[in-house]
């Protein structure tokens, strides 16, 4: 008997060790799946998947993770989309956790029922919000219609959201959600701004004031990636072009010295690179491998990720053309040390592709008296002897073979995904254009000439 009553204890402990997460999706649409992640730096961890299931109210749906008693404390994701674009965060440290949402606006809407963590975050986040937008609006009113008065209210402002940040510093004691809501604080100038830009000024300035960067907490989680982001590309902003690439050096300096961790500074970088590479910025990609990421410790360099970002900008306006050799006539030529003229159009075609054969011999008829641009047209066939007989018609141009098509080797070089596709050189080969349309290209052309 007693043997039998140990055993019902162990499994009833047993089974109060495992954790509930829970999520109530309040949608009409059809939802079928989630994934749980838990986030660790710049990336997404798996941990497993569930279904969702609609209640009888077939706009109500439910999913429901058990976690073992070993899960890790840390912030966790719910993916609910293929492309993972739309998911909700929550904290996890050891309990329970309950939360309902609207999937179209999950952010807006979620509202957790179970979780002392989350509760008390996301009762320090409405609040601080509300507090934060009678401030915002005093100042916006002052640089408006500057008055004592307005001033007045504004430092009585800042001073009431100052004890309530203390008070939630002090009930988050113990608890992750503290981290939080240390650095979710937002600076106040003591004084009301007198101008749009000395209110600026001190936002960026002391923007990272309360922000821990070496914190592993506030790390592995979505916060400082998104403030990160925030500093770099939103707060730091300039139409004019040579004005935005100091401010993104000062900025990803100003980012990057405060980390002493190498590998959170290591995974910080990489991230930075992929948005500057993302938006085709091949200077800055080159000034911050150069900078930085090249004087890292051996050990924290990804050979592997920097050969993958730099491919992905490799034929981007301002690289030198990936190298092409050809024989034409029985005559070796190379991109790269061909000097005939002074600028260069580079042509990926097809006599397979409608809009090729349509295009191409009105822009073969353009060129003709054209004497500074050169056409060397790249043929992406199958076979050689269609093509042999298209190219007898195109008088003037070189012409290069490139079997395989779409497997072409240096079709897969330049990252051609259509035909056609034009790509303008200078005599050093370097890309300044690449026009989407053939009536693009003829104006480029004749500004050339």
């Amino acid at each position: 008997m007693k043997k039998i009553f140990l055993l019902l204890f162990l499994l009833s402990v047993g089974i109060q060790a495992q954790y509930k997460i829970k999520g109530t999706l309040n949608s009409s649409e059809t939802y079928t799946w989630v994934i749980l992640y838990k986030i660790e730096g710049t990336k997404q961890i798996f941990v497993k998947n569930a279904t969702i299931n609609s209640l009888s109210n077939s706009t109500v749906k439910q999913f429901e993770f058990e976690l073992p008693k070993e899960t890790e404390i840390g912030a966790y994701r719910i993916s609910y989309t293929n492309d993972d674009i739309e998911f909700v965060d929550f904290l996890f440290n050891k309990e329970a956790v309950s939360f309902s949402f609207d999937p179209k606006s999950a952010e807006e809407t979620i509202v957790f029922t179970a979780s002392e963590e989350n509760i008390l975050y996301q009762e320090y986040r409405k609040k601080i919000t509300t507090a934060q937008q009678k401030i915002d609006s005093l100042q916006l009113s002052y640089l408006k219609n500057p008055s004592i008065t307005t001033a007045k209210l504004y430092l009585s402002q800042t001073k009431e959201i100052a004890l309530l940040q203390k008070a939630y510093v002090q009930k988050g004691t113990g608890k992750l959600a503290q981290n939080f809501i240390i650095a979710s604080y937002k600076y106040n100038s003591p004084k009301i701004a007198k101008t749009p830009q000395e209110y600026l000024s001190a936002i960026i300035q002391h923007y990272f004031d309360v922000i821990d960067l070496n914190n592993p907490v506030l790390y592995n989680s979505a916060f400082l990636i998104n403030r990160v982001t925030d500093y770099v590309f939103y707060m730091n902003y300039s139409e004019d072009v040579e004005t935005q690439k100091n401010l993104y050096q000062k900025s990803v300096a100003t980012v990057l010295e405060q980390i002493k961790n190498i590998s959170f500074k290591t995974d910080i970088l990489e991230y930075l690179i992929t948005q500057f590479v993302n938006f085709k910025n091949v200077t800055f990609v080159d000034y911050l491998f150069e900078t930085y990421y090249d004087t890292l410790p051996k050990n924290s360099q990804n050979i592997d990720f920097k050969k993958r970002a730099l491919e992905k900008i490799s034929v981007e306006i301002g690289r030198i053309a990936p190298e092409i050799t050809w024989t034409e006539n029985k005559k070796n030529y190379k991109l790269s040390t061909i000097n005939e003229v002074r600028n260069y159009v580079l042509i990926f075609w097809s006599t397979t592709c409608f809009h090729c054969l349509k295009e191409i011999p009105e822009l073969n008829a353009f060129t003709q008296d054209k004497k500074h641009t050169k056409v060397i047209a790249f043929g992406m066939e199958e076979h050689e002897k269609g093509w042999k007989k298209h190219i007898l018609k195109l008088k003037g141009w070189h012409h290069i073979l490139g079997l395989g098509k779409w497997e072409n080797p240096t079709a897969s070089a330049y990252q051609i995904y259509s035909t056609p596709t034009y790509i303008v050189l200078d005599s050093s080969k370097r890309i300044i254009a690449k026009p989407e349309t053939l009536e693009e290209l003829k104006k480029i052309i004749r500004y050339l000439e």
